[in-house]
């Protein structure tokens, strides 16, 4: 189980300050621990948590039942079994740390952050797969790296129709896969020579 990092605690801060109408409906992608479906159900959310990961979807459920918050949880692939209906708040801390193609592939907690060659690989799922499911005048609220394009998820956005820009950044160092990855990030041109830190943003989209 790969617990909750810096992105998870930025968007958590995010929410906060979101304002969410009362008995919003609300659908975490990509849940892991349940952390930010918890804190949305804290606000009053009607909550649908979804992820691949039986093993987090477990953790997610005894985490809602020792804080006795209700969620609905769902085993599957993104939106693939997301229920019927749209929703006022969509959250997700996808994987989206770029990742080596002509390495050996990664198994286990490495499907947390492994995101393809340029990190795009579930953000661009989640552009095209995301407005479709927001209520009008709903809220995406997404984390990724600056490694990852901030800037292509807020175009894909914004000719999905949503109204989106970066609304949150925070700079933090290295962890250790960002820095194993370091050498092939250089040569890949993510990163400048010898930088070991990555901006986290918050990419907030509203349904117009």
């Amino acid at each position: 189980m790969y617990p909750a990092q810096g992105d998870t605690a930025l968007l958590l801060d995010v929410l906060g300050r979101e304002p969410v109408p009362p008995d919003a409906r609300c659908l975490d992608l990509g849940t892991g621990c349940g952390a930010l479906a918890l804190a949305a159900a804290r606000r009053g959310c009607r909550v649908t948590a979804v992820d691949v990961s039986r093993l987090s979807l477990a953790t997610a459920w005894l985490n809602a039942r020792l804080h006795r918050l209700p969620l609905r949880l769902r085993q599957g692939d993104l939106t693939g079994p997301v229920p019927a209906g749209r929703f006022d708040l969509v959250l997700s801390n996808p994987p989206y740390v770029p990742t080596d193609p002509a390495a050996a592939p990664h198994g286990g907690l490495a499907r947390a952050w492994d995101a393809g060659p340029d990190g795009r690989l579930l953000l661009d799922r989640l552009c095209r797969q995301v407005p479709p499911l927001l209520a009008p005048g709903g809220v995406l609220l997404l984390v990724q790296s600056s490694l990852a394009r901030p800037a292509a998820t807020v175009r894909q956005l914004r000719a999905a129709g949503l109204r989106a820009a970066v609304v949150a950044r925070r700079l933090q160092g290295f962890g250790p896969v960002m820095t194993a990855r370091a050498p092939w990030f250089e040569r890949a041109g993510l990163i400048e020579p010898g930088v070991r830190t990555e901006d986290l943003v918050v990419v907030r989209g509203v349904n117009a």
